[in-house]
């Protein structure tokens, strides 16, 4: 998910999309560690998404 996409999202789009997001991160890690993923880039891909949500909720709160 890029930039620009998360900017056109709202608060309540952000928290839904962060906590999705979250929980597919978990699940590749247990994935991962069970059985090594074809593409484990996923984790780093899924790991750099949640913290731009985060960010995103952050900067709107202090706003």
């Amino acid at each position: 998910m890029k930039q620009a996409e998360i900017k056109e999202l709202s608060v309540e789009e952000l928290q839904q999309k962060l906590t999705e997001i979250k929980k597919e991160h978990a699940d590749l890690k247990v994935a991962h560690a069970v059985t090594p993923l074809e593409n484990p880039m996923q984790i780093r891909k899924t790991r750099r998404t949640v913290a731009r949500l985060a960010t995103e909720l952050t900067k709107r709160e202090l706003q």
